[in-house]
C-alpha cells in the first residue's frame, strides 16, 4: 500500500522547510504529528444510553477505526451522573490512518462547514498541541444525514512533538491546516 499523501508531503516538503526555518541541526529535531484524538462528549447520554452507541458508531465511521465509549470518573448528583457511566466516545489515530484522516479533514470536511473562513489559531495549549472544535458531525461525508438523530460536535486534538506553539503552528500550517489569515480577514 502506498504512503498517504500527507505523509509524503511531510517527508518531502515539511521536514526540509521546518529544518531551515527553525535552524535544526538534525532532521530528527523537526517536530512531527504523533497522534490525532477525536473526542465526543455526550451529555444527554445520562438519560438515553443509545446516544453513546451512536457516538461510538459515528466516530468509527468517520475515522475507519473502532472508537471506544468513555466513562465518567466521578459522580455528580445534580446531573444524575454516577461513576463509570458511559458519557462519551473517543478514538486515537496514529500512523497511516492519522495521515489519511488529516487529508480528509483538510480537503473534504472543513470546506463543508457553513461560512468557513479558516480555523482559529487560538487552540494551542502551550506545549505544542492543538485542539479544534467541530460543531456538526455532518461535515464528514461518511455520515449519512438521514441516519443522524441529533447534531453533535466533537473535539479534534492534534498531538505533536513540537516544543513550542510556534513550531506546532508552522508544522500544522505546512501540513495544510486552513488557519485564518490574520493579515487579510476577508
Amino acid at each position: 500500500m502506498a504512503n498517504p499523501r500527507k505523509k509524503v508531503t511531510y517527508l518531502n516538503d515539511v521536514v526540509p522547510a521546518l529544518k531551515e526555518k527553525f535552524q535544526y541541526s538534525s532532521i530528527m529535531q523537526v517536530p512531527k504529528l504523533s497522534k490525532i484524538v477525536l473526542n465526543k462528549g455526550i451529555g444527554a447520554a445520562v438519560a438515553d444510553k443509545k446516544l453513546v452507541d451512536q457516538g461510538v458508531e459515528e466516530l468509527s465511521l468517520i475515522t475507519g477505526q473502532r472508537a471506544v465509549a468513555t466513562k465518567s470518573k466521578i459522580a455528580v448528583s445534580n446531573f444524575k451522573l454516577r461513576e463509570n457511566m458511559p458519557i462519551g466516545a473517543k478514538v486515537t489515530l496514529r500512523g497511516e490512518k492519522m495521515y489519511e484522516f488529516l487529508d480528509r479533514l483538510t480537503t473534504v470536511a472543513l470546506p463543508r462547514v457553513r461560512d468557513f473562513k479558516g480555523i482559529s489559531d487560538k487552540g494551542f495549549d502551550g506545549r505544542g498541541n492543538y485542539t479544534l472544535g467541530v460543531t456538526e458531525q455532518i461535515i464528514f461525508p461518511e455520515i449519512s444525514i438521514e441516519k443522524v438523530t441529533k447534531i453533535t460536535g466533537m473535539d479534534i486534538t492534534f498531538v505533536t512533538t513540537a516544543a513550542t506553539d510556534e513550531e506546532a503552528f508552522a508544522l500544522l500550517k505546512a501540513l495544510g491546516m486552513p488557519f485564518v489569515n490574520k493579515n487579510n480577514p476577508e
